[in-house]
């Protein structure tokens, strides 16, 4: 990193004008890329300040793109209206003074929503925990809004911290992300539109991280989930049924923390709203960053791939023009790679506990490890203060014994929320299904008198899998998996077999355990025979009659024989194999990290003379522009290295 720094700016202190802002991210035209981020620009086409408000929470547009409402908390749970003159052009923003206090009914609001017609608006917080519903005279008019008490629908049973809510197109669904469980709840509206006819679904979506916005497209097709780091694309099967998503693959990240987010009617920009952004239009691509000096003089950028930084527009020719820069280093990281892994030398006994480990799963943050254990026949439960950290591992006391159905356990699984727990036994060739009061928590566990026996394709059973959404399952025997369906999602009693089967059989004589990469594009497949790990592709995501062998393998025999189990973390950067000849649990790395490259314009003089390099991944460094030549060149200094 170049060290040429002309001013000095306090470390980790960043320049200090800070607004309240919404920002827009260009998805595409409406025939080609609507309402998918795979066709998402890198960041914004431009940015707004909203009023001058603290506190802001959620918003929602309306009017084909003409007005803009938000709601903060910070000075007394308003609902505020905006104005854009040219319809989703955040530039031309501006206050209508139309306002309406909700504090009578929710004081904690985090999620707005308007019926498209505008004669209706929805909020929901965690002052109430409710749906509640507001009646306007006039479309778009706050002045004309009313609140009749008897308007809303519950969801405290759900969760008790709930953020943005949003509906689809008729108005008949709801859909609630909850912070506590940090999931994405449907409900139905038995009149559409009228809040005092919802109720809960019994339907829900594990987000497994915590969503602060989410949206729906107007075909039910699609939903997007916001935190602070990145927004997510899901497909849903069955449209408008969250408890059918599965990750898309399509990821948009930013350098914000948005509290909501909407896409435009036509599918084509993505609006997001931050509390604490800055106040500037900010126009670029994945290939070019321009900074408009005439809009603004602070920008804060992080790119998703190499990108190059140009200025342009000063405000004023001939004179002193100047902007700051924050750029923000990042890294591409791509997990399951078996080409790259490598043994961190990080293993964890669990012979105190059993001497004959012979599968393994974890939680979905890494924070709590489960190890079958064919002695006494019981799982056990493992803390990782630091997730899928082996060497943070200690054991809970806490064990769950299955000898009530199985005497002879091979194979456990979970659901997605860790509310089911699968077993998978020999003694009958039956998988077992139990629920956990508690998520996560064996002490909680018990048998749900639903099972399915399997004997008529894999006896001697080893494998046990299911897809990401839980309407598939994947059974092994010796070299042969066999996949099945769930027409309810992780419901043993509505399983049947797809009469499809795949065989290793060719890479090895013994395969105990097989799984997938999240988007199921990929299978594992550890053999003992070899003492490898082979990897798979699937043409069609889940679909076993799809597999092929991608002539990849990783040999873990440096470490233990005949490993009976395997499991990768989350963003699969780390695998771990189950050895039961030292009943130890290892440890590898199997993800690569890609630095991004930023290049700056030929009119940029550095004071130093050469440019700097790129910021490393996490960290954020300050520059700072200025011109004297009305933007011919500029000249550059790095403030400071590391500003965050």
């Amino acid at each position: 990193m170049s060290n040429n720094k002309d001013f000095k700016v306090k470390n980790g202190i960043k320049p200090t004008s800070y607004q309240e802002g919404v920002g827009t991210a260009t998805i595409g035209s409406y025939t080609s890329g609507q309402y998918s981020l795979a066709n998402m620009s890198s960041a914004y086409s431009s940015e707004a300040t909203v009023g001058n408000l603290a506190g802001h929470q959620s918003f929602d547009t309306g009017n084909s793109g003409t007005v803009i409402f938000a709601v903060q908390n910070a000075s007394g749970d308003f609902v505020y209206s905006y104005t854009m003159s040219t319809a989703y052009d955040l530039s031309t923003l501006s206050a209508t003074g139309d306002t309406i206090n909700i504090g009578s009914y929710e004081t904690a609001c985090s999620g707005l929503f308007f019926k498209p017609d505008g004669t209706k608006f929805y909020t929901v917080g965690s002052g109430s925990t409710k749906v509640l519903q507001w009646d306007m005279t006039t479309a778009w008019d706050l002045s004309t809004a009313s609140h009749n008490t008897s308007n809303y629908f519950s969801v405290s049973s759900q969760d008790g911290v709930p953020r943005d809510l949003a509906f689809s197109p008729d108005g008949t669904k709801c859909y609630v992300g909850g912070g506590q469980n940090q999931k994405i709840f449907q409900y139905t509206l038995t009149t559409a539109w009228d809040a005092s006819t919802g109720s809960y679904d019994s339907k829900f979506f594990a987000v497994g991280y915590n969503p602060t916005t989410h949206d729906i497209t107007p075909d039910g097709t699609k939903m997007v989930i916001g935190n602070s780091a990145n927004l997510k694309e899901y497909s849903l099967s069955t449209a408008g049924d969250v408890s059918t998503a599965v990750l898309s693959g399509n990821t948009h990240t930013y350098s914000i923390s948005p509290s909501s987010g909407r896409y435009s009617d036509d599918g084509s920009q993505y609006f997001m709203f931050s509390d604490g952004y800055y106040a500037n239009s900010l126009s670029f691509t994945l290939a070019t960053a321009t900074l408009d000096l005439s809009t603004g003089s602070v920008f804060d950028l992080t790119p998703t791939a190499n990108t190059q930084v140009s200025l342009s527009n000063p405000a004023a020719s001939g004179t002193v023009s100047s902007s700051t820069l924050l750029l923000d280093g990042v890294t591409t990281v791509v997990g399951y790679d078996l080409s790259v892994a490598a043994y961190d030398s990080v293993s964890f006994s669990v012979n105190s506990q059993n001497t004959n480990p012979l599968d393994i799963a974890f939680n979905t943050d890494g924070t709590k490890m489960y190890i079958m254990g064919n002695i006494n026949d019981t799982v056990l439960q493992y803390s990782l203060s630091t997730g899928f950290d082996l060497s943070t591992a200690s054991y809970d006391s806490v064990s769950f014994a299955t000898t009530s159905q199985d005497t002879n356990p091979r194979k456990l699984s979970f659901n997605n929320d860790g509310t089911k727990l699968y077993i998978f036994g020999t003694t009958t060739d039956t998988v077992y299904q139990y629920s956990l009061s508690t998520a996560w928590d064996l002490s909680t566990t018990s048998y749900d008198s639903v099972s399915f026996n399997a004997a008529s394709q894999a006896t001697n059973p080893y494998g046990l899998a299911f897809n990401s959404d839980g309407t598939k399952m994947y059974l092994g025997g010796g070299t042969v998996f066999y996949q099945y369906s769930l027409s309810t999602a992780f419901d043993l009693s509505t399983t049947s077999y797809d009469s499809v089967s795949f065989s290793v059989s060719s890479q090895d004589s013994d395969a105990p355990d097989l799984t997938f990469n999240n988007d199921g594009t990929k299978m594992y497949v550890v053999g003992t025979s070899n003492d490898n790990v082979y990897q798979y592709s699937l043409s069609t995501a889940f679909d076993l009659s799809t597999a092929s062998y991608d002539s990849v393998s990783f040999s873990v025999g440096s470490q233990d024989a005949a490993p009976p189990a395997l499991a990768f973390s989350n963003d699969g950067t780390k695998m771990y194999i189950v050895g039961n000849t030292n009943d130890t649990i290892y440890q590898y790395s199997t993800g690569t990290s890609t630095d991004i490259t930023i290049t700056w314009d030929s009119s940029i003089k550095w004071s130093g003379g050469t440019a700097p390099d790129s910021p490393s991944a996490g960290e954020t460094d300050v520059y700072y522009f200025s011109t004297r030549d009305g933007g011919t060149s500029y000249i550059a200094n790095i403030a400071i290295d590391g500003a965050k």
